[in-house]
């Protein structure tokens, strides 16, 4: 007989398995980014802020720590194009598969507009010459470089009066050899909510660099790691969330000997053979707030959001479906939240909240003002609840 998985259970589930509900916070970084696959990464605080949200006594040093120094997590472009933070140990994974479907589109594409915009009559045979100069820059340069260091490397594109279209393409020859699994975004050489990483070569900021799995092995092993996280989900969760087709998501789900559930709603979907939800119902979680950030990695993690997100998709993501940042009361996002000009964070519900659920909120609000001690967080994906003037806001504001 399938089981049937109610909305309130995945509720519970996300509780325990992402660390929000702060009795089931983790103990350190790693196992934080392990219980949630990878963190979303394409704005870097966005990884900061996550991790403070599951981790208990949290510093920005134990962060920087685990990403530059322990090297732990890395930073790698993946799923749908997207940069995320990945334990290191499933980094062959996507190299085999996410990383490389991307990959093969994005060469095409340069190689293209190479051609298109005058810089080479053959783009593929410039591409791996573009390449080729890059890395022999870095042979000799085992710390790194940064984008502004590597522009003499190609000067075909980075000439003073060199068009805006031709200069971006040495930022893609680099990221070409990121997902290629050559190079890696090292040491960060600014503040932590920016990006300005030295490109290093794989091999001097890992040592010992395993292969590329095998594309079926690397997809079967992200869906297995996503199940764990995520799961129940539907195939359309899956397909979404890994950027993948249909047919690589149900070889995959085969391959793991992924469990057929049911949804509240009764569409069929999948969790891992050994979840535990199998064995019967779930105990309750507590009633818990969290504030996560802008492209937090459970706000992204399904397609379908409905049983945590409710009716207030359009206020919280943009047109091109990027998240900006939750509040969260007992397992449903009931809101934003943002900083004043003088980093307080406060909430802005989009419905109505009791007394215990505002007492919560602005206690996380206080925790994450205290945290950030006046480090104001930009975001260039601002939700519609995000840009409201204080005034505007329907409810009560929640400060900390």
């Amino acid at each position: 007989m399938v089981r049937t998985v109610t909305d309130a259970e995945r509720r519970i589930l996300l509780a325990r398995r992402h660390g929000v509900a702060p009795q089931h916070r983790y103990g350190d970084v790693v196992t934080a980014v392990r219980a949630m696959t990878v963190l979303h990464a394409t704005e870097p605080a966005t990884v900061h802020l996550s991790l403070h949200a599951r981790v208990g006594d949290l510093s920005l040093a134990d962060v920087d720590r685990e990403l530059y120094d322990t090297r732990a997590v890395v930073k790698q472009l993946a799923m749908r194009r997207t940069l995320f933070v990945f334990p290191r140990d499933l980094l062959p994974a996507a190299w085999g598969s996410a990383s490389a479907r991307v990959l093969a589109a994005e060469r095409n594409r340069v190689a293209k507009d190479a051609v298109a915009l005058g810089v080479a009559p053959d783009g593929h045979a410039w591409l791996d010459d573009a390449r080729g100069r890059v890395l022999d820059a870095l042979a000799t340069a085992p710390d790194g470089l940064t984008a502004q260091e590597l522009r003499p490397v190609l000067p075909e594109l980075t000439a003073e009066g060199a068009p805006a279209e031709v200069r971006q393409l040495a930022g893609r020859v680099v990221t070409n050899l990121g997902l290629s699994a050559l190079l890696v975004r090292g040491a960060n050489t600014q503040h932590w909510r920016l990006s300005r990483p030295r490109w290093t070569a794989i091999a001097d900021w890992l040592g010992d660099v395993p292969p590329p799995l095998e594309p079926a092995a690397g997809w079967a092993r992200l869906v297995a790691a996503w199940l764990c996280t995520f799961g129940p989900g539907t195939e359309d969760d899956v397909v979404w969330w890994l950027g993948a087709t249909k047919g690589v998501v149900r070889r995959a789900l085969a391959d793991v000997g992924a469990v057929e559930v049911a949804l509240e709603d009764g569409r069929p979907a999948w969790v891992a053979a050994d979840d535990p939800l199998l064995e019967g119902s779930l105990p309750p979680v507590e009633p818990w707030a969290a504030l996560l950030p802008v492209l937090d990695p459970t706000v992204m993690g399904w397609k379908e959001r409905g049983f945590y997100l409710g009716p207030h998709r359009d206020a919280l993501f943009d047109r091109n479906g990027n998240a900006g940042t939750t509040a969260w009361w007992d397992g449903r996002v009931v809101g934003c939240w943002v900083q004043d000009p003088d980093g307080v964070v406060e909430v802005r519900p989009l419905e109505p909240l009791g007394p215990d659920a505002a007492a919560a909120l602005r206690a996380e609000a206080a925790r994450l003002t205290s945290w950030l001690a006046g480090t104001r967080v930009g975001t260039v994906y601002p939700s519609t609840a995000m840009r409201q003037e204080t005034a505007e806001v329907p409810y009560p504001v929640l400060r900390a």
